[in-house]
């Protein structure tokens, strides 16, 4: 297992994900390197937080690298794996998520990452890739979510045929708001603890290909929206579908879990959220509108 070469993978993605979003908004990222020296509990790390605010086109846009090493696993990496209690841990990953300012342009995530723990002498490392991306549109159009599962879907299938509706399904089940009954949006792929079979370079090829599909499933739907009129009443749903987003980010991803139980940067962790979103009570919109109509994509689809 070579993590320093997911390592190098991630910090060039990184710089290829931002300069193409920065050319599409004509606005530039911030940079924030940052770093932790170990702390009592065997704790350090460093990252490149990366953002955009209050652009022509993206409200809020986090990409997000971060590397974390520790002497044993936080509980929520650990509750379910117990063979990891008490192992020496590496965790690294990209991750971004946009919240475009245009309500016709969706909000989108992807996430590649590997992690490794590491045993005692004459242990076998414990280790695997995981990954995805993920659609959430507000006004939405079914040309784009087959674009982007389309594209999701010639990432992985030169490697096996069935990753693509294996990992499709994974993200439907994964991206599931249990309490409100819908998914986050149009779904995706998504898939964790992959090994191959333990075999680190062609799962560390799935993690690349993953990677590397993302401005090509997404850029092409940001051209065809982003300049499409809108108004208040587009706003103002597209703020009150993001609490949705919200919801899902705080009480079940197991990265932003993982990244605060561990004692990650909570700036670096937390600007995955959107800069303004509403709940309301009981609300619901009239039949027969563009709003109601998102309902419709919110289960599982074979959009492919």
């Amino acid at each position: 297992m070579d993590s320093a070469a997911v390592l190098a993978y991630l910090n060039e993605l990184q710089d290829r994900i931002t300069a193409r979003l920065a050319a599409l908004d004509g606005a530039a990222f911030r940079v924030d390197p940052w770093s932790r020296a170990g702390s009592g509990e065997g704790l350090e790390g460093s990252g490149r937080s990366c953002l955009l605010e209050d652009g022509a086109l993206l409200e809020r846009a986090g990409v997000g690298l971060s590397h974390v090493r520790g002497d044993r696993l936080p509980p929520s990496a650990s509750a379910s794996r117990p063979e990891l209690s008490g192992r020496r841990f590496e965790a690294m990953g990209l991750s971004l998520v946009l919240h475009p300012r245009n309500p016709f342009v969706p909000t989108v995530h992807m996430n590649v990452r590997f992690f490794i723990a590491h045993g005692g002498a004459g242990e076998t490392p414990i280790w695997w890739c995981g990954g995805g991306m993920d659609l959430t549109p507000y006004y939405p159009f079914a040309e784009d979510a087959a674009h982007f599962h389309r594209t999701c879907r010639t990432a992985l299938e030169s490697f096996d045929p069935g990753l693509y509706p294996r990992f499709k399904a994974w993200c439907d089940r994964y991206f599931f708001l249990k309490h409100r009954g819908e998914m986050r949006g149009v779904g995706g792929i998504f898939f964790d603890d992959f090994t191959a079979e333990h075999d680190f370079p062609r799962a560390f090829a799935v993690l690349c290909s993953t990677g590397d599909h993302f401005l090509p499933a997404y850029v092409p739907i940001v051209e065809r929206r982003k300049d499409i009129a809108y108004g208040e009443r587009e706003r103002d749903f597209q703020a009150y579908r993001r609490g949705r987003y919200v919801e899902f980010n705080l009480v079940y991803d197991r990265g932003t879990l993982f990244g605060l139980q561990s004692g990650g940067r909570a700036e670096s962790i937390l600007m995955s959220m959107p800069p303004l979103a509403k709940w309301r009570y009981d609300w619901r919109p009239q039949a027969g509108t563009r709003e109601a109509e998102l309902e419709s994509y919110l289960q599982p689809r074979d959009w492919a």
